[in-house]
């Protein structure tokens, strides 16, 4: 169906692993989001991770406050579909234990992790059980000596911070390593990571932290990352919402889909609807949302209300749907016209068909 006009140019990067997923280099760019269950209640957590694998997160991050988590960490492993990245902060050895008990990356803030000392212990447990590490360098937790040297975070600092740590890891001949230069105010973070993709070719992890709600976090979100992206900076994100982790992983892929970076699922082409629309297009979207969540396979689709659009942007998708009077809706197919339907459950016709031309798809594949 229709191309993107342009193909963004991605910065080339080394390869990490992260378990069974590649990052950096030619790999897709990886969707991750974190549990917000308690780390320790293994079952509601691996319920949680199996929900965002459902809708095709590749990598989920678990916080490791305390023993009981760590502890935890092994049976969650031992269950969850995609790999498990260990959240550290504070305690150096709750990351030497997420490492031995299976995480296959430990994310370090080493800001406040403590002394050197205690990050080599943490890069050996790693290397012992080839375990990929994160640095995550944090605008609201930068090293003392360098807030004392900037006065307050800023691109600089974090930058400043990402280098010192990727000193230590490669002074002691450890390079499977990803970076993050995250902070809340988007201009920062997008300096930021700018300058650190110029230094260094180690895999960028994007987020824009502590971002907001659903609404406000992804647009701040949307724009951040976006705009890294489409410079060709990146190869993980992960959506920082105050929601749950399925809502991150939506807008992640979203995200990644309207870049064409990533081509997964349903993509719905619909109209704002107006007084012209023949059907009730923002229902109809609504509700098909989430009814098609489970759809994996790429496939476009567009709702239209009425025929000023409709059948142009129809043209370039796999089903389309332009509105028509007396009730009456004009189906396309691959483009092209195919039939007529009057008087329908238009909701549950176009599913019926959605899943039947999916299911050709996977065929064809």
């Amino acid at each position: 169906m229709h191309r993107p006009y342009q193909r963004i140019q991605r910065r080339k990067s080394r390869v990490v692993k992260v378990g069974s997923v590649s990052i950096g280099g030619d790999n897709q760019i990886a969707v991750q989001t974190m549990t917000n269950t308690l780390t320790s209640n293994a079952k509601d957590t691996i319920a949680q991770i199996e929900r965002s694998a459902k809708l095709g997160v590749d990598i989920v991050r678990v916080s490791i406050p305390d023993k009981e988590s760590s502890n935890s960490l092994k049976e969650i492993v031992k269950h969850s579909p995609v790999p498990i990245v260990a959240d550290i902060h504070f305690h150096y050895k709750r990351g030497i234990e997420a490492a031995n008990n299976g995480a296959s990356c430990i994310r370090i803030n080493p800001g406040n992790i403590g002394s050197i000392d205690r990050i080599k212990e943490v890069i050996k447990a790693a290397k012992d059980n080839n375990c990929s590490i994160r640095v995550g360098v944090n605008a609201g937790s930068l090293e003392k000596q360098i807030l004392e040297k900037y006065s307050e975070p800023t691109p600089e600092a974090l930058v400043e911070s990402a280098k010192l740590n990727i000193k230590i890891l490669e002074d002691n001949d450890f390079t499977n390593f990803k970076i993050s230069v995250k902070s809340s105010d988007i201009f920062m973070s997008i300096n930021a990571y700018e300058q650190l993709a110029k230094l260094c070719d180690y895999p960028l992890h994007l987020g824009i932290t502590e971002a907001g709600g659903k609404r406000t976090g992804s647009i701040k979100s949307s724009i951040g990352i976006g705009n890294l992206l489409l410079r060709g900076i990146g190869d993980t994100i992960r959506i920082s919402l105050s929601d749950e982790p399925e809502e991150e992983v939506r807008v992640g892929f979203e995200i990644l889909k309207s870049l064409g970076l990533r081509n997964r699922g349903v993509k719905i082409i619909s109209c704002p609807s107006c007084a012209r629309q023949q059907f009730e297009v923002i229902k109809t979207v609504k509700n098909l949302e989430k009814k098609l969540d489970d759809i994996s396979t790429p496939i476009t689709v567009s709702i239209i209300g009425c025929v000023v659009n409709g059948p142009g942007e129809a043209t370039m998708t796999n089903i389309g749907i332009t509105g028509g009077g007396n009730d009456t809706h004009m189906i396309y197919l691959d483009g092209k016209k195919n039939n007529v339907v009057k008087n329908v459950d238009l909701e549950n016709y176009l599913e019926e068909i959605i899943r039947k031309k999916t299911k050709e798809l996977e065929l064809n594949q």
